[in-house]
Formats: structure tokens, C-alpha cells, sequence
């Protein structure tokens, strides 16, 4: 099979598109003819070593976490699909973009959703589905998520409100709107967030989910004035501050609910900008360089 695959620990030019072995469904798992799969922040900075001393990546790599496609392999114990659904889920820590690739976690893909949008799906949703169970129900809550315009980010704010939360999102000014469209309340990061957010929020902030691991965490914690109601996926300084740093899980379960809400319009993955497989090193590029609205995406 084709694959995107890196020897080398570096910049995204060590990526190269070469014959790879074929991976197979094992148990409880699905092998899927990948159509599309996701690029995500763990992508490149595994690829460059960044995060080696906390998940060692054994070489050549796959880069990817997440994919779509049709299952064309099931694993022992398999009942819930078979060969030629179409899924999206989650694989191992770098396996999915590739022409074929293992998923241990999945879940149909709506009616409402491209195979793209399915792809962008599955790390960010199972991410801020991890932070919103750590911090309990959300019905009636005010919920500040910082970096609310990202990939997990803008998946957290419709899967927050889903569950009855009034959003508030931070993010550069020239996504305001897009945050409007998903349902949060925009505005700003960095100086003077606590007194803009008391103004949006004047009955207070009831918890607080950090995508962004930009040094925040400390001023997230004051508005809140809780640590324990303050979840970050990017901030390994948050147990010293009495916040909890949590992470994405393969479950099913979780995806199926997203995939639910999907199927009824709750839901919709946003994707910013598409690249073929030939051209993984600058959806590579792209994503190292931030600012994403949404999620990249790989097409095989």
C-alpha cells in the first residue's frame, strides 16, 4: 500500500510517500481503505520529535490518528459493521495516513457527513468528549473553552452545547464569526480576558476547557476561581496547578454519540482546506503553522 511515512525524527520534509506493509484488523478492530484522514497537532509534533520522551514512536512511522473510509477487513469479535460500511474512527498513535489502516474505535458515518468531514472527526472528538465527562454534566453551565476556533476546539463548542452548555470561545478576531456560527460566544485571548469575560459572563464561568497549552492556564484557573473545574489537553504544567491534563481514548462509544448528533445536524466537523496524499508535507506545513479554522485533511 501507499503511505505517508517518516525514518527520521524532523521537519515535515522527512515525510516521504512510499509502499508500506499492509497493517490487519485484529481483534475488535476494523481495517478501512482509507479515504481521508486528519492532520492534528500530536501529528507533526510526533513526526518532529517533540513528544518522543512521553509516547515513543517506533520508525518508519505512519503519521495520523484518525481516517474514513470503507471497512474491507473485520477483526474477531467484529458484529457491529461490515465489509463496505463506511466508518471513521480512531487508530493507533501514528497509523492512519495510509491507504489501509486499523481503527479501534469507530462509528458509522452520518448521512450528513462527507468522508472528509468524517475524518476531521474522530481526535477531536473523542478529545473534548474526554475533557467535558472529567468535568461532569454541562446542562445549564457556562463553559469558557480557550482556543475555541481549532480542530478540537470548534468540535468542543457544538458537542458543549449539545449538552446544554452556553459557550464562551477565545480566539483571534478574524473567527468571531465562525464561532458565532457554531454557537459560542466569541471573544479575544491573552490580557484582559478575565474582565471581557466577566462582562460576557457576569454570573461567572462555571468551568473552563484549554485546547491552546498557551501559558494560560494560571489566569483560566482565576476566572473560573476553581482549578478543578479547569481541563487542558496541552498543558503539562496542570497538575502543579491543581488542574487536570486529560486525552483523547479510543471509544467507541463516545464517537457513536457524536455520530448520533451528527445525523441530526448537532454536529458538523469543520474542514478548512483538503490536500491529496502527494502533498502531505505541506498539509504538514500548514498545520505547524496554526491558525487553523477547523481541520486539515489528507484525501487518498
Amino acid at each position: 500500500m501507499r503511505a505517508a511515512r517518516f525514518h527520521q525524527f524532523g521537519e515535515p520534509q522527512v515525510l516521504t510517500v512510499e509502499d508500506a506493509p499492509e497493517p490487519h484488523a485484529g481483534p475488535g478492530e476494523v481495517r478501512i481503505r482509507v479515504a481521508a484522514a486528519s492532520v492534528n497537532p500530536i501529528d507533526w509534533k510526533l513526526r518532529a520529535g517533540h513528544l518522543e520522551a512521553v509516547y515513543p514512536v517506533e520508525l518508519p512511522a505512519i503519521p495520523g490518528r484518525d481516517a474514513a473510509g470503507t471497512v474491507d477487513e473485520i477483526g474477531e469479535g467484529v458484529t457491529d459493521v461490515q465489509v463496505g460500511d463506511t466508518v471513521w474512527g480512531l487508530g493507533g498513535l501514528a497509523a492512519t495516513t495510509a491507504e489501509l489502516a486499523v481503527l479501534s474505535a469507530y462509528a458509522p458515518v452520518p448521512s450528513t457527513w462527507s468522508l472528509e468531514q468524517a475524518a476531521a472527526a474522530g481526535l477531536a472528538t473523542a478529545t473534548a468528549a474526554a475533557a467535558f465527562d472529567a468535568l461532569g454534566d454541562l446542562d445549564g453551565r457556562t463553559l469558557l473553552i480557550e482556543g475555541a476556533a481549532g480542530g478540537v476546539g470548534s468540535a468542543g463548542v457544538e458537542l458543549a452545547v449539545a449538552r446544554g452548555a452556553t459557550v464562551i470561545g477565545t480566539a483571534s478576531e478574524r473567527n468571531h464569526e465562525f464561532l458565532r456560527s457554531l454557537g459560542a460566544i466569541p471573544t479575544t485571548y491573552g490580557e484582559g480576558l478575565k474582565d471581557r469575560v466577566a462582562a460576557l459572563a457576569p454570573q461567572g464561568v462555571d468551568a473552563v476547557f484549554d485546547t491552546a497549552g498557551s501559558g494560560s492556564l494560571a489566569d483560566l484557573i482565576a476566572i473560573v476561581g476553581d482549578a478543578a473545574q479547569v481541563v487542558t489537553i496541552a498543558d503539562y504544567t496542570a497538575a502543579s496547578l491543581g488542574a487536570r491534563l486529560v486525552s483523547a481514548e479510543n471509544d467507541s462509544a463516545r464517537l457513536r454519540v457524536a455520530a448520533e448528533l451528527g445525523e441530526r445536524g448537532a454536529y458538523t466537523p469543520r474542514v478548512e482546506r483538503t490536500f491529496p496524499l502527494a502533498e502531505v508535507v505541506d498539509a504538514h506545513v500548514y498545520v505547524e503553522g496554526g491558525h487553523t479554522q477547523g481541520k486539515v485533511v489528507v484525501t487518498l
